[in-house]
C-alpha cells in the first residue's frame, strides 16, 4: 500500500460482481454495503432479521436507485441456518465473489445456543467458519475471489480456553468476546495457509475497524461495558463509515495479499485509513490454529474442500 491514504473512492467498479455481506442491516455491514452497492456491486443482505434487512435495503435504494441488493435470512448462532441459506444460494445459482464475514455479537450474559456452545463463539466464529466452507465452491470459479473475516483489535488480548470454551467454569463477557475475535482471527489465517497450499485463486483477508460507533457497543447488556464504550468513550469514535474502510479495503484492494489484516493507521489502530497491520502470535500458531480448525469441523460438521480454479 502507498502511503496515500485510502478511501472509498478508490474502490475499482464492483459490476458484475456479487458480494454476501453477514450483518449488513447495521453497523459496519450497512456501511460496507452502501458502498459496495455504489461501486456497482450486486449485495446479498445476510440479516438475523429479515425486517429490519428490507428496511435497510430500502433506504439504501432510496439513495441510490440503481443498487442491486437482495435481503435473504442468516442466524449464524443456528446451524440449520447456515446451511439453508448456503444450500439456497447453491439452488439459485448464484457465483459468489467477495464474502464479508462481518456480523458479531458482544459481551452479552452467558448464553448458551441450542447445541451447547457459547454464544459469541457461536455467531462471530462457528457460524461463519461453516458460512465459508459451505460457500467456497460458489467462489472459486469468481476473478479475483475473496474471503474477508472481521475481527477485533482485542484478538490480540485474548486466548482460546479449549478446555472450558462455553464459561461452565468461567465466564467473562468481554474475556468470551475476545477469545471469538482471537478464533476470526486464527480462522482467516489458517483458511489464507490451506487456499495457499490448494492452488485455490481464492484470497482469505483479515481486517479490523478499530473503535467504531455502532450498536455493538450500544446494545450490549453488559454494564461496565456499555457505559465505558458505548457512552462516556462514544465521542471519540469513528463512523460506520470510515470504521468499514479495513474491510471495504480488503475486499475490494487490488494489491491486496492473502493473510494480510488490514486496519486503522491512527494512533492505537483505533481510527484512520486502512493500513497492514500485525496479527497476535497466537492468531498464526500453528498448534493453536490446527486445533482450532479440527474442533471447528467437528463442532459444524462442515469438512472444506478446496480445490484450485477450473
Amino acid at each position: 500500500m502507498t502511503r496515500q491514504r485510502w478511501t472509498a473512492e478508490q474502490i475499482p467498479d464492483q459490476t458484475g460482481r456479487v458480494s454476501v455481506v453477514t450483518g449488513a442491516n447495521s453497523g459496519l455491514g450497512l456501511a460496507t454495503t452502501k458502498t459496495l452497492a455504489r461501486k456497482g456491486a450486486q449485495v446479498v443482505l445476510a440479516v438475523r432479521d429479515e425486517e429490519k434487512g428490507r428496511r435497510a435495503a430500502d433506504a439504501i435504494i432510496a439513495e441510490q436507485p440503481g443498487a442491486h441488493l437482495e435481503v435473504r435470512r442468516l442466524d449464524l448462532a443456528d446451524p440449520a441456518s447456515v446451511r439453508a441459506f448456503a444450500h439456497q444460494l447453491h439452488t439459485d445459482g448464484y457465483r459468489v465473489d467477495v464474502l464479508v464475514n462481518n456480523a458479531g455479537l458482544m459481551a452479552p450474559p452467558r448464553t448458551l445456543t441450542l447445541q451447547g456452545h457459547e454464544l459469541q463463539f457461536a455467531a462471530n466464529h462457528l457460524g461463519h467458519f461453516a458460512l465459508t466452507g459451505l460457500l467456497l465452491d460458489l467462489m472459486t470459479d469468481s476473478d479475483d475471489p475473496r474471503v474477508v473475516t472481521v475481527t477485533s483489535a482485542n484478538h490480540r488480548q485474548a486466548r482460546i480456553a479449549f478446555d472450558d470454551l462455553s464459561g461452565e467454569r468461567k465466564y467473562s463477557p468481554m474475556g468470551h468476546y475476545n477469545q471469538s475475535k482471537l478464533a476470526n482471527a486464527a480462522f482467516g489465517w489458517e483458511l489464507h495457509r490451506r487456499l495457499s497450499a490448494a492452488g485455490s485463486p481464492v484470497r482469505s483477508v483479515l481486517a479490523h475497524p478499530g473503535y467504531t460507533a455502532t450498536n455493538l457497543q450500544t446494545s450490549t447488556p453488559a454494564g461496565m461495558v456499555k457505559l465505558l464504550f458505548g457512552r462516556l468513550l462514544l465521542p471519540l469514535a469513528q463512523s460506520p463509515d470510515q470504521g468499514a474502510l479495513p474491510q471495504l479495503y480488503a475486499a475490494t484492494a487490488p494489491e491486496v495479499q492473502g493473510g494480510e489484516l488490514f486496519a486503522p493507521d491512527g494512533m492505537g489502530e483505533l481510527r484512520g485509513a486502512p493500513k497492514r497491520a500485525q496479527l497476535a502470535p497466537r492468531a498464526t500458531d500453528p498448534d493453536t490454529v490446527s486445533r482450532l480448525w479440527q474442533l471447528s469441523e467437528q463442532l459444524t460438521d462442515v469438512r472444506y474442500v478446496l480445490r484450485a480454479a477450473t
